[in-house]
């Protein structure tokens, strides 16, 4: 598929095999609730995009997120050292995203955020199939990880949904892939193929939710002989068509709607989160989290990432169970308007 949006200014919707060439948002014909055709500027305002970065192993835990909001570009980085329990962690915001720039190609194209002598840039690539995150911080900090999804082959979970009365979301996911590279951090120096990293990738974009909310997991690691990803989500990407889905060794295994239970005042106490055909019975034990919160009125953020780790079963259809037995990964609980 080369556009996402159609010559009429219609989106395609649906799960597809393979992600679009370009995100091409201001083909869309965008209105109002009430019909009234809207102009460049409300297409501007309206969208949004990010792109996510996840490290996991036993000895290093990290994520880089880049952010488009329109009045705001936004980015975090953060490491976790389970053995020790010591973070590191910044967070940058850019009024009208000055010093950020954002590609609208999913395979192909470039998303970074600059401010001072610091960088968090997310490239991608589509010859090789690879995804890298370079972060360079005027403290010495930097991560230079990458994956592929050719060696072995990886098949991403692609679709676009319906979002409220007018707007659309793509969102292209990748997680149960080994990640290259190094960390130079305050919590050490890591070769990450030497500490069997694993990383997980998300891409996202369009016209969502003016307020909205949504809960999150993902692990990636490795059960017995077979290398498990997954993704889950309640709260957006499920007018119509879900996001929610397993890797074993890269295939792609497309799950019912997931039901998260914790308690949001004690986000740190156990998660519990079952997919309604039994596919997913997971529990989650929190070991940390990032979180931020910021109301300025029009944008407003109250956004957990909790990281730990994932006891429970994988029931593949017409396949044997996969024990899940302490994998380590994330949840989210995420409230945003903008």
């Amino acid at each position: 598929m080369d556009r996402l949006i159609q010559a009429n200014g219609q989106p395609l919707y649906g799960l597809f095999q393979t992600p679009p060439d370009v995100i091409n948002y201001r083909d869309f014909d965008f209105r109002s609730p009430m019909g009234r055709r809207l102009g460049a500027l409300a297409k501007w305002r309206r969208f949004h995009q990010f792109q996510y970065f996840g490290l996991i192993s036993d000895q290093l835990i990290g994520g880089c997120a880049l952010a488009n909001l329109s009045l705001a570009g936004v980015g975090f980085v953060y490491l976790f050292h389970p053995a020790s329990g010591r973070m590191f962690k910044r967070q940058f915001k850019l009024p009208l995203g000055v010093g950020s720039r954002f590609s609208q190609r999913p395979q192909q194209g470039t998303c970074e955020l600059r401010s001072g002598r610091n960088l968090l840039r997310l490239e991608n690539s589509a010859t090789p199939r690879q995804k890298r995150l370079l972060v360079e911080l005027d403290d010495g900090t930097r991560i230079d990880a990458c994956f592929s999804e050719q060696q072995p082959a990886f098949q991403p979970m692609c679709l676009n949904t319906p979002t409220a009365v007018n707007g659309w979301v793509y969102a292209q996911k990748v997680a149960g892939v080994r990640c290259q590279g190094e960390v130079r951090s305050s919590l050490g120096d890591f070769d990450l193929t030497a500490i069997d990293a694993f990383a997980h990738h998300d891409w996202s974009a369009g016209y969502m939710r003016p307020e909205t909310n949504w809960n999150w997991a993902c692990l990636s690691g490795q059960a017995g002989a077979q290398r498990v990803g997954l993704n889950l989500s309640c709260g957006v990407n499920e007018t119509s068509f879900s996001e929610n889905c397993f890797w074993l060794d890269g295939e792609l295994i497309r799950c019912d709607g997931v039901r998260f239970e914790f308690d949001r005042d004690h986000a740190l106490r156990p998660w519990r989160i079952e997919s309604g055909d039994g596919q997913v019975q997971l529990r989650f034990d929190a070991y940390g989290l990032h979180a931020e919160r910021m109301n300025l009125g029009i944008l407003a953020s109250n956004f957990k990432q909790i990281f730990g780790r994932f006891s429970g079963v994988l029931r593949p259809q017409g396949r044997p169970a996969v024990t899940i037995d302490n994998l380590w990964g994330f949840v989210e609980d995420q409230y945003v308007k903008w």
